[in-house]
């Protein structure tokens, strides 16, 4: 793991930090978009849960998506409870390049399917990055829900 690597995930943590408890069932997330090493987009989960991070630093980045590499906090969702299109699918319509996660995510909107989403696109996914930093923010995080809707 670079220093670049470590550096771009802190930015993350500390972009969801504030949020922590203000963000109703969901995580506070944070998302940092880079492109040939300068942040491009930024987000974290909005207060009550929606926006997610992810969908806030790809507004932001724009164009300059394309290629680029994306530090989350937690696991990008699969599905979404409201059927908006998930955080996966937004990363791999935006071009991202890569993705790089800090946690996996238990709820039964991502657990595996948001990677496995991503890699099926063809995304590089690296998984585990600043973990134990990052887990404080979900110490106290448990999905309402134990099954994905419709399994």
């Amino acid at each position: 793991m670079s220093q670049a690597d470590q550096a771009h995930m802190r930015r993350a943590i500390a972009l969801a930090r504030p949020h922590l408890g203000q963000t109703a069932e969901n995580p506070s997330v944070g998302c940092v978009i880079v492109r040939n090493g300068a942040v491009v987009g930024e987000g974290a989960t909005g207060l009550g849960g929606r926006p997610h991070a992810e969908e806030i630093a790809v507004q932001a980045a724009g164009p300059a998506a394309q290629g680029a590499v994306v530090y989350v906090t937690l696991e990008p969702c699969g599905a979404r409870s409201s059927g908006a299109p998930s955080c996966a699918a937004r990363l791999t319509q935006a071009g991202v390049a890569q993705v790089v996660i800090a946690c996996a995510d238990p709820s039964p909107y991502a657990d595996g399917q948001g990677v496995g989403q991503l890699r099926a696109a063809g995304l590089e996914v690296r998984l585990g990055v600043l973990a134990e930093e990052a887990q404080d923010l979900y110490r106290g995080y448990a999905p309402a829900r134990t099954r994905r809707p419709g399994h």
